[in-house]
């Protein structure tokens, strides 16, 4: 026997292993029904702006503090489904709650172009 071999004790040899090919279940070319897909939970998130501030700052901030945002009044919010930027909206008040109003879907990029 040859240093590093392993001796055969009666087991299968490490031959060229056979595997079936997968095929999706419905067969070739089958597409998931868009039904399949509608009770699907997407995070939804909407932001009103952004800031940057050092650990000292964040620290020093309490009850009655204002973070100033890089958005003015009246400019739209981002909706974010997923992480993708999906729309823009506006803020309305219902009631007691608040709520976001819808004014524009962003349409999808082709690959290869970037958001400016």
């Amino acid at each position: 026997m040859q240093p590093g071999s392993v001796p055969n004790s009666g087991q299968m040899s490490a031959a060229d292993p056979s595997f079936d090919e997968l095929t999706p279940a419905g067969g070739e070319g089958s597409e998931v029904p868009l039904s399949m897909l509608l009770d699907l939970t997407l995070p939804v998130s909407i932001e009103l702006g952004r800031t940057t501030m050092t650990v000292q700052e964040v620290l020093r901030l309490g009850r009655g503090s204002v973070v100033q945002l890089d958005r003015l009044a009246g400019e739209p919010i981002d909706i974010y489904v997923g992480d993708r930027r999906f729309a823009e909206g506006e803020v309305v008040v219902l009631g007691e709650h608040f709520g976001i109003r819808i004014t524009r879907i962003i349409s999808r990029q082709p690959l290869g172009e970037s958001a400016a």
